[in-house]
């Protein structure tokens, strides 16, 4: 990983910045563009890209189907098509495994040995490797077809360019979600400057910084007290203080990674005229579960409120109704996520507390100081994290029991007093950088330097940019390197 991370950033990028920039027509550039994106899917894992491309291809054909039907009932089977192949394909890829096993243990048997007894056959499940990106793509592919079927923007007539916006590498792989009519512009009309170059170098190096400084050191740390999902640690190990500590490792490490990501996609994609929305706004100083999923990975919740919530009536069908839909989407949340119970709970654990801030706790919060209703939020994540790191339910249970001081764990040690010191500057960093202190400076370095000298903007904005990338490829070439979080998703 730490070799493929290094190729990207000294070969793939700097060679398609290159070449891309070396031609002056749109659709040669859009030609590159698509070629760098299959290249760098099929890089990974090349078999997986004869299924993004039969994804892009169903729905381009979708797409001109339901504008040339558009206003029959035959529109209708466009949509319906699309459904039931992205549908398909998620059940297929992510989920076959988890709903064979749910259904043999709601019916009690084994279906499988049903089926080839009955058919005389040697069928079996197969555990596919997960489709890099493919519960991002997919919800893209959906959200273009549906946008078209309601006539919000017209269908694109250029396969090459709907199957250059399925690909992009910039967020393919781990978002943010990218709708179509969000860069419809710049898929058709795009206008690449030398300003957005340099801020979307200094945008992609902010995010890199963040995911190799904060988010792997973070992860290291998580890992001491809390092990892998795939390798738990003894629990009965640690104390009180440690399962803590360990826990708000992983709230920043998870943050982090998947800002950070972000914040690369978004930079990525201004290098080459791309202008993606927003996914996160600072989540850890939101004030209830409601406004933490309002400023964390937005691209998601925008996409369930718009494409799941809305249409099942929202809360104008009255109350209970409004209660169904509401944990509707946070049951889909919790499972978009993972094939595991486990992120099904952690889905509606926020389900239950948006519930409960709208029955009872936003009237009590508002009659006292906003540090309660904060606590309360940073707490409320905290337990929520844990739900969604441990999919063994007895490990949760166990690792739930210590943190609540419900179990025979000593709540302190030596050893945790030596990590805190060690780490202090950079927990304090870590910290610091969660709360909204760039975009002020951002713009006082902005309106400052490069409106009153301008070439000492651009020389002290390159000095930042490379600062960011030595430090982040001397942390990679250091250490080991972590795969970003979201690519299980």
């Amino acid at each position: 990983m730490v070799f493929a991370s290094l190729i990207f950033l000294t070969v793939f990028l700097p060679l398609h910045l290159l070449l891309y920039y070396a031609v002056d027509n749109k659709t040669y550039r859009n030609i590159l563009l698509t070629l760098f994106s299959l290249a760098f899917y099929a890089w990974g894992e090349p078999v997986w890209i004869i299924l993004l491309i039969i994804s892009a291809l169903v729905d381009y054909g979708n797409g001109r189907w339901i504008e040339h039907f558009r206003g029959t009932v035959h529109a209708k089977w466009g949509l319906i098509s699309s459904l039931l192949v992205n549908l398909g394909l998620l059940a297929t890829f992510k989920y076959n495994v988890f709903l064979y096993e749910n259904l043999n243990a709601l019916f009690g048997t084994d279906l499988c040995e049903n089926f080839n007894a009955l058919f005389g056959t040697d069928w079996k499940i197969t555990k596919y490797a997960l489709p890099i990106g493919i519960s991002f793509y997919s919800f893209q592919t959906i959200s273009y077809t549906v946008d078209v079927y309601r006539g919000e923007v017209k269908a694109q007539k250029s396969f090459l360019r709907f199957l250059m916006f399925v690909s992009l590498f910039h967020q393919l792989v781990a978002g943010p979600i990218v709708r179509y009519s969000d860069i419809e512009d710049n898929i058709n009309n795009r206008k690449e400057t030398a300003y957005d170059i340099s801020q979307g170098i200094l945008r992609f190096c902010i995010g890199l910084f963040k995911k190799v400084f904060i988010a792997n050191v973070a992860g290291g740390l998580a890992i001491l007290y809390m092990g892998e999902p795939n390798n738990p640690i003894d629990l009965s190990t640690i104390t009180v203080a440690e399962a803590w500590f360990g826990i708000l490792m992983f709230s920043l490490q998870i943050y982090y990674d998947f800002s950070g990501y972000s914040d690369m996609a978004i930079g990525l994609g201004r290098m080459f005229g791309f202008h993606y929305y927003e996914n996160f706004n600072y989540p850890y100083i939101a004030k209830s579960a409601t406004d933490f999923w309002r400023r964390w990975h937005m691209s998601l919740g925008s996409f369930f409120r718009d494409y799941i919530y809305i249409p099942l009536g929202g809360n104008r069908k009255g109350k209970l109704r409004g209660y169904f839909n509401l944990f509707v989407v946070w049951f889909l949340t919790g499972l978009w996520h993972g094939a595991s119970w486990n992120f099904v709970l952690w889905g509606l654990y926020f389900g239950v507390l948006i519930l409960l801030e709208r029955l009872i706790l936003n009237k009590v919060f508002k009659r006292l100081p906003a540090i309660f209703s904060h606590a309360y939020l940073l707490i409320a994540v905290v337990f929520g994290w844990a739900l969604f790191y441990f999919e063994d339910s007895a490990q949760l249970f166990q690792f739930l029991e210590i943190m609540v001081g419900a179990s025979e764990n000593t709540l302190w040690n030596f050893k945790l007093g030596l990590v805190l010191k060690e780490h202090a500057y950079w927990l304090a960093l870590a910290v610091l950088l969660c709360l909204p202190i760039y975009p002020p400076f951002g713009r006082w370095f902005e309106n400052k330097l490069r409106f009153q000298s301008g070439l000492f903007y651009w020389w002290s904005l390159g000095l930042i940019q490379l600062i960011l990338l030595l430090v982040s490829i001397a942390l990679l070439v250091g250490d080991s390197f972590n795969p970003f979080i979201y690519y299980r998703f």
